[in-house]
């Protein structure tokens, strides 16, 4: 995606979380300190446990003996892997608008558009953390939202399940909610391919900064 001052950026393979987190850190800095581009950087990472400001130890169970990483974003415990969109954000709210509640509401709306391209109907949920799918007993969240704010340029971002295994989930309590579960793409309507979630991810981003700098 061509846009002045952004890098759009899509990674094959697994990413290292460590590698990607100092990069999320050197860029922000320049962003801040020289005037770098922007980043926005789809990924994938091999099978982790992250652990927000907020995480509780009495949450993390896991019985896979996965690396747990301290994030440094918002947020509690989630779990990231194959099979999972990651979209890290380093975005200059200084010239964006400094809100970070409308930051947080916009890539919502933007996880929410994208999935309905690619036949999921999503909502948010008030006085949940993430994205929401289904009714009742088939409620689960398929996508989740963590964020750092350092000298108002953003790091971390959000995840969607494409198709991850959904087990791994069971090795948390995600973002520190019990009471529903997970889900995926690919539960839900087959896919487990990447492409067409990136390509709607790609087309709404205009409406996500439009809705960011109000």
């Amino acid at each position: 995606m061509a846009l002045p001052g952004i890098e759009w950026r899509t990674s094959p393979g697994l990413v290292p979380y460590e590698d990607a987190l100092a990069e999320m850190e050197a860029r922000a800095a320049a962003i801040r300190d020289s005037g770098a581009q922007e980043l926005i950087w789809l990924l994938e990472h091999p099978p982790l446990f992250t652990a927000g400001t907020s995480a509780d130890p009495a949450e993390l169970f896991n019985p896979r003996g996965l690396p747990v990483h301290e994030a440094g974003r918002g947020g509690r415990y989630t779990y990231h892997g194959p099979g999972q969109r990651i979209a890290y954000l380093c975005l200059d709210l200084d010239r964006r608008g400094r809100d970070i509640r409308r930051f947080v509401h916009a890539l919502e709306g933007w996880m929410i558009a994208a999935l309905a391209d690619v036949g999921v109907e999503a909502r948010r949920e008030p006085g949940r953390i993430g994205i929401w799918t289904g009714e009742g007993t088939a409620e689960a969240k398929i996508g989740a939202i963590g964020v750092r704010v350092r000298r108002w340029v953003t790091m971390h971002g959000l995840s969607i399940n494409v198709a991850p295994d959904l087990s791994q989930f069971s090795g948390i309590v995600p973002c520190g909610i019990s009471e529903f579960g997970v889900t995926s793409l690919e539960n839900l309507t087959g896919a487990t391919a990447m492409a067409p979630l990136d390509a709607a991810l790609e087309a709404h981003f205009p409406s996500f900064l439009k809705a960011l700098e109000g």
